[in-house]
């Protein structure tokens, strides 16, 4: 059994101060992916990553992005997008590697993200599968949506909603590539992360009100749909819950929104068809001894896989 994980911390410094280093040593999961790390090398928590090894890619924007897979065993190989990735052992000091020979070339649009922080990929040691973690841009909305006075954001005629229509298009290429380098070497294909983006309305408890907000734009929807069938990748947690509202990963901050369970469901695992069919069980870990982790909550998915 291989119990794997995707949480967005926001901030890994901000988690540790509400448990999350706790979390991760009692859900004894065998491999962690996270977003938002959101930290240089030589700000990093003291224990960042427990008893881990460590595949992280921090990216070059300051106080912003950086993805990481940590695994119980070294990786058998880490690859991102053309950025030096921190490798490292539990009790080791920092050590920075070159991404693997054999890392799928970038498609089209992709390398002015290279640097960014968004993808980093690993080879299980322990199972013939490869995990990835993912950090999708928030975007925004296009300019004939923007209202000025009626957004949290100054209108930006609809540059940040564009860059990520162009992002999402790019990825949807290079993840054709990498999915398929996987079954080529035998592995099967885990990508993990934020996605920002909502399926279905059954990922968001308020649709009707959404169906205009970014992250549940018609053509965001489409994208996620065009990523999925039974020959290519499988939307695992959905796949376990098919009848389910949710279960939702992410909650605003402000009013209540928690409280009321009024979420998104934009954390992903999509699986290839064999790996998904190994899925036994699937959660939403919303809070941790009473406490928020962040305001994304594990996505937690055991695989009945051999370890």
């Amino acid at each position: 059994m291989l119990r794997i994980a995707s949480v967005n911390v926001n901030g890994i410094r901000a988690a540790h101060r509400r448990g999350f280093g706790d979390w991760l040593t009692s859900r004894a999961c065998d491999v962690v992916a996270l977003q938002e790390v959101r930290a240089p090398l030589d700000k990093l928590p003291v224990d960042a990553f427990g008893e881990y090894h460590v595949s992280y890619e921090p990216g070059q924007l300051a106080g912003r992005n950086g993805v990481a897979v940590l695994t119980r065993r070294p990786p058998a190989a880490v690859r991102t997008w053309d950025a030096d990735v921190l490798v490292r052992a539990p009790g080791e000091d920092h050590l920075h590697t070159e991404p693997a020979p054999d890392r799928v070339p970038l498609a089209r649009g992709l390398s002015r993200h290279a640097h960014e922080g968004r993808y980093v990929e690993v080879d299980l040691a322990e199972a013939p599968i490869t995990v990835a973690s993912l950090y999708l841009p928030k975007g925004g909305l296009p300019a004939h949506l923007q209202k000025p006075g009626r957004m949290r954001e100054a209108p930006d005629g609809g540059a940040r909603y564009e860059r990520k229509m162009r992002f999402m298009a790019a990825f949807a290429r290079q993840l054709s590539r990498t999915r398929r380098a996987a079954a080529a070497a035998g592995r099967e294909f885990l990508l993990m992360g934020d996605l920002n983006v909502a399926h279905t309305w059954q990922d968001v408890a308020r649709w009707r009100s959404s169906q205009r907000a970014e992250g549940f734009l018609p053509e965001e929807r489409e994208w996620i749909g065009s990523l999925l069938s039974p020959r290519t990748l499988v939307d695992v947690v959905r796949a376990v819950h098919p009848d389910a509202e949710g279960p939702y990963s992410w909650w605003s901050w402000l009013g209540q929104s928690y409280a009321r369970d009024a979420g998104w469901r934009i954390d992903y695992h999509l699986a290839t068809p064999g790996l998904a069919r190994t899925a036994v069980s699937a959660q939403v870990d919303r809070e941790h001894r009473g406490i928020r982790l962040s305001d994304h909550a594990p996505v937690v998915v055991d695989y009945d896989v051999g370890s």
